[in-house]
């Protein structure tokens, strides 16, 4: 390490006090972190592209500074899948400073790794105040029964009004409307049911009638439209 001249020939002030990390609440304890591996978590992050075409959240659980289980959710661009399939293979195993300086390729998810990292940093962690944390494997409850991101697609004109395509319950494939044509409810088919029913053997029939049902006052409508092409 080089010196100034004119550095060198200053005189050396000593320090009042010193000043250590200040302590982060981190799996039901306090630590005053300085250095990646005493850095552990579970928690969720945001981030999107630069134009705004799409979103990824990140789910991460960090133990000792490393990524032991690594959820990537994307929605908005075909492309962002297969970064999301790449950064599936890439995070687990990294550090939490790796983690950050490795290039995930779509820039959504380098966004929501490095506003993670930020959240990991200063304690702001969904298990700050959680004992030992989060086992191996609770990023799939995020996900629920089917193990499918929670997903809701609305789209609305000021001419024709809204229509529910997709929502948490899965398809929509019906929209029930009052006598003012107003939406009462819809009729939904989720996926992952009918996918595990044609898996156990039932018939294509059978599997729809299975994974389908209805929510709000769908029986009170006065009449019912296929929100895609009504």
């Amino acid at each position: 390490m080089k010196y100034t001249k004119e550095l060198e020939q200053m005189t050396c002030v000593g320090k009042c006090t010193e000043h250590g990390a200040a302590p982060i609440p981190q799996e039901g304890s306090f630590e005053a972190v300085k250095s990646v591996d005493k850095i552990s978590g579970f928690s969720h992050s945001v981030g999107t592209c630069g134009l705004k075409q799409g979103a990824c959240k990140l789910s991460l659980n960090i133990k000792n500074g490393i990524v032991e289980e690594a959820l990537i959710e994307t929605i908005g661009c075909t492309g962002m899948t297969q970064s999301a399939a790449m950064a599936a293979e890439i995070l687990p195993g990294k550090t939490l400073l790796e983690a950050l300086n490795t290039d995930l390729v779509c820039d959504a998810i380098n966004v929501a790794m490095r506003e993670f990292f930020l959240a990991m940093a200063y304690g702001r962690t969904q298990t700050a105040y959680s004992k030992d944390g989060l086992a191996i494997g609770s990023g799939l409850e995020d996900l629920g029964k089917g193990l499918r991101s929670q997903i809701g697609t609305v789209y609305g004109t000021n001419a024709k009004g809204p229509r529910y395509l997709e929502l948490t319950e899965g398809y929509v494939s019906r929209i029930a409307l009052d006598e003012k044509d107003r939406i009462i409810g819809y009729k939904y088919i989720n996926i992952a049911k009918m996918i595990e029913a044609l898996e156990s053997g039932k018939t294509s029939a059978e599997a729809l009638e299975a994974a389908s049902g209805t929510t709000g006052r769908y029986k009170d409508a006065v009449r019912t439209i296929d929100p895609r092409k009504e």
